[in-house]
């Protein structure tokens, strides 16, 4: 009977019938009918297998204590209380689960009341929020009325301020209208002006020329009427006629030459070249050539221009030296009458120069069936701007350059085509504009590893053939004459102009 005992001890069967009941009792209102019923149904189990310990343990105390022990125990609590559980059929339950039911109905309803008044409090509380929200909400519905009606009253005044910004622009453009009508009749008024004084000071040159020729004349007279013996007329050059030369024109305008030159020169870089470069391209397919074809007629431009100039100002030197006596240099007038008598410049001797220097020129080279001459325009631009270059203080020219030669980042920049990692230049797209040693507009080269010896060994095969068909070439007359061009190379291309090349400028320059 002990060891039983013990056993149900050590079960802790009562214990967990405890936590069970417990368990059940917090969750009672969570779960469901379901739920609630497996939950009663298990206790019973439960209960009922505790209820068989106890018999047990019941029937083997009673065995311990004889036949008649314990009988009065028996009759006076067991089994009344046997026939109360079998013989109760209005609610099935002994007066101790009668009244644990009614503890916990009370308790219930006492949570139940807890949790009303809770949920009443919750309830205030949220509606006091929901208060000071739609307070709030029609505080900020407020506000936004007022920014609405201060953007209308903004857009209101910027429309009146907009609409008097406009007349007053309209106002100021017609005020710029006006003076600008003005500034150009006060310039046109000084253009007059300037010619007038020009006139005029054309006009006191042929009279001092004039006057210079009737005193030639009347010593010339003297002599004739004279007993001495006649002198052999010798013929005299006539002197050059001047027009209009203000001393320190050139120096005055310098600066505004000087801008204007490089920004033609830039000019001629980015149209006539590539326009001789397309013209060049339906007769030629390799760009190279094309490219070096330009480059060449571009330095010689120049040094053909260059040469022009110094034949130009010796002549107007040798002419003023005779008579003149003013305040300014003898250089600084020269230079004046320069600028002012460009147009005296013969630009068709030199482009025909510049032809016959790249005729012979044995580094380009391009089908016996087109000329040089089709570049001619080009040509004539840049010795135009290379003669104006001249009477600049100090001048400017283009840089010189060589195939082969190192790259250089402040003189040149790389083509498009070009190896960017390349030290050597293999061939120059265009010059570089300088001016003393200082770079002022970079030219253009090509730089490639490697093909500069690959090409060296293939100059020779690029040089020009002999040609024997006639072609056309032109002079500074405006007639034409059929002249056989030959592509060999001729003493006449040197490091220097020849003394033929020069006599032969020279005539074309005084047979005008």
């Amino acid at each position: 009977m002990a060891d039983s005992l013990r056993r149900l001890i050590n079960n802790e069967s009562c214990r967990i019938l405890q936590e069970k009941l417990e368990n059940w009792y917090k969750d009672y209102h969570i779960n469901s009918c379901d739920q609630n019923l497996n939950r009663c149904c298990e206790i019973i189990e439960m209960n009922s297998m505790i209820q068989g310990q106890l018999f047990t343990i019941l029937n083997q105390t009673a065995r311990e204590g004889g036949h008649y022990a314990g009988v009065e125990t028996i009759k006076s609590r067991l089994l009344p209380w046997l026939g109360t559980c079998f013989s109760s059929t209005t609610s099935g339950r002994p007066f101790e689960t009668s009244l644990s039911l009614i503890q916990e109905s009370i308790e219930k309803e006492r949570q139940l009341r807890e949790f009303a008044s809770t949920r009443n409090h919750e309830l205030q509380q949220l509606e006091k929020e929901l208060n000071s929200t739609r307070l709030q909400l029609t505080l900020v519905q407020q506000d936004l009325a007022e920014a609405k009606m201060a953007l209308e009253d903004t857009k209101t005044k910027s429309a009146t301020t907009l609409l008097a910004a406009e007349d007053e622009i309209v106002h100021l453009k017609a005020a710029l209208k006006a003076s600008q009508a003005q500034e150009e009749s006060a310039l046109r008024n000084l253009d007059r002006l300037n010619d007038y004084e020009q006139q005029v000071q054309i006009l006191k040159d042929e009279i001092a020329i004039l006057g210079a020729q009737k005193s030639v004349l009347h010593s010339r007279l003297a002599r004739s009427r004279s007993p001495s013996p006649r002198p052999c007329r010798s013929r005299s050059p006539s002197p050059l006629p001047l027009r209009s030369c203000s001393p320190g024109r050139a120096r005055l305008t310098n600066a505004a030459r000087h801008a204007h030159l490089v920004a033609r020169f830039s000019e001629i870089y980015t149209q006539e070249r590539l326009d001789a470069q397309n013209l060049l391209r339906t007769y030629i397919d390799d760009l190279e050539i094309v490219q070096r074809i330009i480059y060449v007629a571009a330095v010689e431009s120049f040094h053909a221009a260059k040469m022009a100039f110094r034949q130009f100002k010796m002549r107007v030197r040798k002419t003023l030296s005779l008579t003149y006596s003013g305040p300014e240099s003898l250089e600084d007038t020269v230079l004046d009458y320069i600028v002012r008598h460009e147009d005296l410049y013969d630009v068709q001797a030199s482009v025909n120069e510049v032809i016959r220097s790249m005729n012979i020129n044995p580094k380009i080279s391009f089908p016996p069936e087109v000329d040089f001459i089709m570049i001619s325009s080009l040509i004539r631009e840049l010795c135009r701007v290379a003669f104006s270059m001249q009477t600049l203080v100090p001048p400017l020219d283009i840089a010189f350059g060589a195939d082969g030669e190192l790259f250089n980042e402040s003189k040149y920049r790389r083509s498009y085509d070009s190896d960017f990692t390349a030290p050597l230049v293999v061939y120059h797209v265009w010059p570089a504009l300088m001016e003393n040693d200082s770079i002022i507009v970079k030219g253009e080269a090509v730089s490639k590893r490697g093909a500069l010896w690959s090409r060296r060994s293939r100059s020779k095969s690029r040089s020009r053939s002999p040609s024997m068909s006639p072609i056309l070439s032109h002079s500074a007359s405006p007639s034409r004459t059929l002249l056989p061009r030959s592509r060999s190379p001729s003493p006449i291309r040197s490091g220097s102009p020849s003394k033929w090349a020069y006599s032969e400028y020279n005539a074309s320059w005084f047979s005008h």
